[in-house]
């Protein structure tokens, strides 16, 4: 697989990364996640040329470093990790609130490089704005790190027009993750403009629109308890109607061209510029050789406008996150 380089930064990665929270929580039952399986996928990924692995003290939380560190045993030197801080958490794992206090960052630095068992991150981010921390400590902290050897570069996440420029100002930014799709296009008035103009990368989680691009999902009641997309907007209702009737565009592009739809929304980021890196996440073998696969697929100009027009953001309904989630992205 090709590789790209994220922003300024030097950090090269495959064009294709692969996101491992779903290994652990989210998307699906326990009993549906088979850590053989996972392993065997990240393997599968390292084979296929896929060097970019995206975790996070979160996920889990705690063990999904833990499977990766797993996974990754004899393979460190093959691979790019990103991990994130920035959660604070009650004695049953439960997300809490928001900290990136520097003693904490550094509390939450030493306990990812043990679950990872590694001596250094490649890409730490900040997994969401702490509004109690002025984020010139929270990058000051960050960029000790890197002078002190355990960090390599530094990233944000889901951060904001001003977060950005403040944080950058202090230590380069190498990244920035947010959520980024035919399906959510936030970024695109004034978030991806200015990340082009200082020399940042992105790397789009959900590029897949967790799940809905792929074309094949199901009502959010039809999913099982602790399943994100039961309690997601987007797969409630009317709007699942409506969004079911936008992403036909892409099921349809997919049919003529002979790939699947999941390919089609990859390759439309990829097309989307030189410093784009999506994260799809998968638990099984089979869905992360069909994501990888989409570096091989080509869109005419003409074939991404029309998936330009048919998912522009008027016709995607419902927010992308509920209130709770949604207050916690920093804009």
């Amino acid at each position: 697989m090709k590789k790209r380089r994220l922003g300024n930064s030097g950090l090269e990665v495959s064009a294709v990364g692969l996101g491992c929270m779903g290994m652990s929580q989210s998307y699906g039952t326990p009993e549906e996640r088979d850590e053989r399986e996972s392993i065997a996928t990240i393997h599968r990924a390292i084979e296929l040329g896929v060097t970019f692995f995206d975790t996070a003290e979160a996920y889990g939380p705690f063990s999904n470093e833990a499977l990766l560190a797993r996974a990754l045993e004899g393979k460190r030197d093959q691979v790019v990790i990103a991990t994130k801080f920035g959660f604070k958490f009650d004695e049953n794992g439960a997300v809490t609130g928001m900290d990136s206090r520097p003693e904490h960052i550094r509390e939450a630095v030493e306990g990812s490089l043990r679950r990872l068992q590694t001596d250094h991150i490649d890409l730490l981010y900040q997994h969401r704005v702490d509004p109690a921390v002025p984020i010139e400590d929270v990058v000051g902290t960050m960029a000790e790190l890197i002078r002190e050897g355990e960090v390599r570069f530094l990233g944000l996440s889901e951060a904001g027009e001003r977060t950005i420029r403040r944080a950058h100002a202090v230590h380069p930014i190498s990244a920035l993750q947010s959520e980024y799709s035919l399906w959510e296009r936030n970024l695109e008035p004034r978030i991806i403009p200015l990340l082009r103009e200082i020399g940042i990368g992105l790397v789009p989680f959900a590029p897949l629109g967790r799940g809905f691009l792929t074309g094949s999902v199901k009502r959010a009641e039809e999913y099982p308890e602790g399943d994100f997309r039961r309690n997601d907007p987007r797969y409630q209702g009317e709007n699942f109607d409506a969004n079911m009737r936008a992403a036909s565009a892409v099921r349809e592009l997919a049919a003529r061209k002979g790939t699947t739809p999941g390919q089609i929304a990859l390759a439309w980021l990829l097309h989307k510029g030189l410093d784009i890196v999506p994260i799809p996440g998968t638990k099984r073998r089979r869905y992360l050789e069909e994501n990888a696969g989409a570096a091989a697929v080509t869109l005419s100009t003409e074939e991404i406008a029309v998936l330009d027009a048919a998912l522009r953001p008027e016709n995607v309904s419902g927010p992308r996150y509920g209130e709770k989630q949604m207050a916690q992205v920093d804009r």
